[in-house]
């Protein structure tokens, strides 16, 4: 004789037969929203940090290209005054690259004298000297050309060019 018998949990208790239901304690949940706030606090930290790095690297790649403006502008020019040259009355009319030694901008401006307002708080200083530092040249002929630009946060650039008058 066969019998069907079904297995579960004892009449009158309430519970229906299959899989027991078990719910999140309260401090598991507590538990699970400190996880998730520090994983966020880290994640938002680092991308700040990020961001004002980032922004900082702008601000120097700015300040780099405006003293490349000024050294190659610089460079354009003869180390020495063509033969009846005048006093120059600025920028857009030196003729050689003595007439830049002590160029003070700020803000920067371009070759004709027109003020870069966009460049508000870097300023730009220039120094032109003689130079033995190329081998075999005299200090009369050669020249060393620093151009120092300074950025809004006050990190300096500066670069240097040397020119020889062969």
């Amino acid at each position: 004789m066969i019998m069907n018998a079904k297995i579960g949990p004892p009449a009158g208790t309430g519970q229906t037969s299959g899989a027991r239901q078990r719910g999140v304690t309260i401090i598991e949940v507590v538990v699970a929203i400190v996880i998730v706030a520090m994983a966020a606090t880290a994640v938002l930290g680092a991308m700040s940090a990020i961001t004002q790095r980032g922004a900082e690297t702008m601000v120097r790649q700015q300040a780099v290209a405006v003293a490349e403006a000024y050294l190659e502008e610089i460079l354009l020019q003869p180390i020495t005054q063509p033969t009846g040259g005048g006093t120059p009355s600025g920028r857009a009319t030196y003729n050689d690259e003595d007439q830049y030694n002590n160029l003070n901008d700020s803000p920067p401006q371009d070759q004709y004298g027109t003020v870069m307002n966009s460049l508000t708080g870097y300023s730009v200083n220039v120094v032109v000297a003689p130079t033995t530092a190329l081998t075999g040249i005299t200090a009369a002929n050669a020249r060393e050309i620093d151009v120092t630009v300074k950025d809004p946060n006050g990190a300096t650039v500066l670069l240097t060019g040397y020119r020889s008058n062969y």
